[in-house]
């Protein structure tokens, strides 16, 4: 039984390793770019139909957290020698945008919540990633600096 174990923990191994290896600086800034800029037009978004004070709260919170990190990242990718494109949403925040300008009332409401809690987990995740095993100094330093701002708004989300 014990030689069952080793072999598939030696097997899982490399795939654990695979997941929380950091990506190449550029993808880096590119993801974190389409997540700032998926939470900044859904927030607006949002901000033009929601009746609810503490969504309100919320998405003022990201239009403004989420463009700072876009300076932010931007900044430090220029003082590790990229020039990065201004960010634009990928595929998955295009699709999502999308999904709550056809939704209204109490329905974008739960909509938007429901896109938040799992955009910031995905935030997270290559935050912390590339906090920890990224190859650019400038760029690890704001990933670190980003993470906890992440799970602020992931801790305010679980109270909604």
């Amino acid at each position: 039984m014990t030689r069952f174990l080793t072999l598939a923990a030696m097997i899982a191994l490399p795939a654990v390793a695979a997941v929380a290896q950091a990506p190449a600086a550029p993808t880096y800034v590119m993801k974190a770019g389409a997540g700032d800029q998926y939470e900044i037009q859904s927030s607006r978004l949002l901000l033009t139909s929601t009746k609810n004070a503490k969504l309100r709260s919320f998405a003022s919170m990201m239009v403004t957290d989420h463009t700072k990190s876009t300076a932010d990242v931007k900044a430090a990718a220029m003082r590790a020698g990229l020039h990065p494109a201004p960010p634009k949403l990928d595929a998955m925040g295009t699709k999502n945008v999308a999904a709550l300008r056809a939704a209204t009332g109490t329905a974008r409401d739960r909509l938007y919540l429901e896109q938040q809690k799992s955009a910031h987990q995905r935030a997270l995740t290559l935050h912390q990633t590339y906090a920890q095993s990224g190859t650019a100094a400038p760029l690890k330093t704001v990933a670190a600096s980003i993470a906890p701002v992440v799970q602020t708004h992931i801790t305010e989300l679980s109270t909604m």
